[in-house]
């Protein structure tokens, strides 16, 4: 897993991908990161959460019909996904030509999640499927709490496996985020 190491190349890297990846904790800001990227870039934003997942009132989707719908979205040119799920690098990482790693502190990622809880209480958000209104338990909470330790090896065992050659920028702080999007919104 190449690791870029400067936002400038980052930025380069994204501006002539057709198909980067988005992952890291619940609540650490991935959506907001992609919903700008895809703003500067033009390109079709993918939700895991909303096209994968789930199926209305919380109904996981069944694992084949949902290995199905991923193969055939990541065999399209252009994409940018929303989402970690380490179950489904074997298709994704192969066809993903930059990969950008959300890693801000736990607590900033509870925060998030529960900010966004309370905004969109009893709702759905737009990156979630109709019908799965915005919750938090404990259980999320400390799913969000060992995140890093609990996932951060699957994460790193299946960018070695499937996607060795991968660029990846990992991004520490919402400081970071916004540095990238400046750049970003730099002209080239």
């Amino acid at each position: 897993m190449p690791e870029l190491s400067s936002l400038s190349d980052a930025v380069a890297r994204l501006r002539t991908s057709d198909r980067i990846l988005i992952m890291g904790c619940s609540g650490g800001g991935k959506t907001t990161l992609a919903q700008k990227i895809i703003a500067f870039l033009d390109l079709p934003y993918v939700s895991m959460d909303r096209e994968f997942f789930w199926l209305p009132g919380w109904v996981k989707r069944d694992r084949a019909e949902e290995r199905a719908l991923i193969a055939a979205k990541v065999a399209e040119d252009r994409w940018l996904i929303d989402g970690t799920g380490p179950s489904s690098f074997d298709l994704r990482l192969p066809r993903t030509q930059l990969v950008l790693w959300v890693r801000v502190p736990r607590w900033l990622c509870v925060w998030g999640a529960l900010s966004r809880a309370l905004r969109w209480i009893g709702r759905s958000r737009p990156d979630m499927a109709p019908g799965c209104p915005e919750r938090i338990d404990w259980e999320f909470l400390r799913y969000i709490w060992t995140f890093e330790e609990k996932f951060a090896p699957r994460v790193l065992a299946g960018l070695a496996q499937h996607g060795p050659d991968v660029p990846v920028l990992q991004l520490k702080s919402r400081g970071e985020m916004r540095q990238l999007l400046d750049l970003l919104g730099r002209p080239a």
